[in-house]
């Protein structure tokens, strides 16, 4: 005699895997569709400000080096 049990939890089992994919997949279409890339967020810098401050906005950021800063630093104050 069946309580229910075997068939009944394989039943969850493949219930719960199936939902897990269809949220995994969901989520990962989401990703795939809006990328969330932060290295292009300047939020903290605005578009009008002045040069200088940008690059050592830049700068801190990591996305230049010391003798590329210097290097901009030295031109933009000869301006």
């Amino acid at each position: 005699m069946m309580t229910g049990f075997g068939m009944g939890f394989s039943g969850y089992f493949w219930m719960i895997l199936f939902w897990i994919a269809v949220i995994g997949g969901g989520i990962w279409l989401l990703a795939t569709i809006f990328p969330r890339n932060s290295t292009t967020s300047h939020s903290d810098v605005s578009p009008n400000g002045d040069p200088l401050s940008i690059l050592k906005h830049r700068y801190a950021r990591g996305e230049l080096s010391k003798e590329e800063f210097e290097t901009i630093r030295h031109d933009l104050e000869q301006a």
